[in-house]
């Protein structure tokens, strides 16, 4: 483990409590509060004025930095509209890429240019991404590149109230509000109050249950089939995996780029798995020499991870690198409220004028 990974994880140990560390923290955390309350303040009454899109917005985001599985119900909530009938895009900051730019994302765009959640998006859920800094502009170049779409879905911009929106999202995994405080000294990125705001509350997995008055949903995901990150097509459940090594004594070493790891890895042991584990900071790049000094036969990675490495040439040809897919169900009923919302028509016109595309 690395000396970021180190200090990423002493973090999260001190966030889920009112410890030592998080007390001589909290002097830290009062510039941000101001900060984030007369941001607040200043939209609430007007005085900052959001731009709204031509088409409906969706939010989703989180109070607590990090991972909170945001990525994973983007994708599904988009596959779900989708089905619906609706024509998504979706725009993002595209978190640890190189600069700050509006650009479209392709299939075959590069994690380091577009970030690796936004590519991961475009290749699981086959929908019009485009990342920028400024969700805003993001949201104009969208729609001017794909007029066809009918609705915005933000990934993790519950804090950019530059962007107007119609739905809010907030997800909470099961670390939930950590010891409540804001950053530094906590995890948060907004008071718990915050939550009393948005329009619907998301818990990702085991999370205890949340007293807001705003309608509560779950979701759940588990692996799915593990697949050869060199070819895609040779695919098998990750159980056929987890009965090889009990028949053949199959060296497994896994490694996860994520916000906390240890999700991986606990479902990996759920499934039975044994295996060396690799803990990397959220967002690591990996390089040929990633797995270097390593004994193995298989190397599991998380489909975040996967579009990094197939970047590494080395990594890329290596028959024994394989990716374990995610998948996420999320209750219908959200869906059907997100649909009750946008269809209300209560959305202001829009603020530059333009008729709908």
């Amino acid at each position: 483990m690395n000396v970021r990974a180190r200090i990423e994880r002493t973090l999260t140990r001190a966030w889920t409590r009112r410890g030592v560390l998080a007390w001589l923290l909290l002097p830290l955390a009062a510039p941000y509060a101001v900060a984030s309350a007369l941001r607040n303040g200043l939209y609430a009454t007007g005085l900052l004025r959001p731009f709204r899109a031509v088409r409906p917005v969706v939010v989703v985001g989180n109070l607590y930095a990090g991972g909170a599985g945001k990525t994973p119900l983007v994708i599904e909530l988009v596959r779900e509209l989708r089905a619906r009938g609706w024509h998504p895009g979706v725009v993002s900051r595209g978190y640890g890429r190189r600069g700050t730019d509006v650009i479209p994302v392709g299939a075959e765009s590069r994690a380091a240019d577009v970030g690796d959640e936004p590519l991961l998006i475009a290749q699981r859920a086959a929908v019009p991404v485009v990342v920028g800094a400024d969700r805003v502009a993001a949201a104009r170049v969208l729609l001017s590149l794909h007029p066809s779409c009918d609705l915005i879905v933000c990934d993790d911009g519950l804090q950019h109230l530059r962007l107007a929106r119609d739905f809010e999202i907030a997800v909470l995994h099961a670390n939930g509000l950590g010891n409540g405080w804001l950053l530094p000294a906590g995890p948060l990125r907004d008071p718990p109050s915050r939550l009393r705001k948005v329009d619907a509350v998301v818990l990702n997995g085991d999370v205890a249950a949340v007293r807001v008055d705003r309608p509560v949903f779950r979701m759940n995901s588990e692996l799915g089939d593990v697949y050869a990150l060199a070819q895609p097509a040779r695919r098998a459940p990750l159980s056929m995996l987890v009965q090889e090594q009990r028949e053949r004594g199959t060296r497994v070493v896994a490694a996860a780029g994520i916000a906390e790891p240890e999700r991986f890895f606990v479902l990996l042991r759920a499934a039975g798995l044994a295996f060396e584990a690799l803990a990397l900071p959220d967002h690591a790049g990996f390089a040929a020499d990633t797995f270097a000094r390593r004994e193995f036969d298989v190397a599991l990675v998380t489909e975040k991870d996967a579009v990094k490495c197939r970047e590494v040439a080395a990594l890329k040809s290596d028959g024994r690198l394989c990716v374990a897919s995610l998948q996420t169900r999320i209750e219908p009923g959200l869906i059907d409220l997100i649909e009750s919302r946008i269809r209300r028509g209560n959305a202001a016109p829009p603020s530059d004028g333009s008729p709908p595309a």
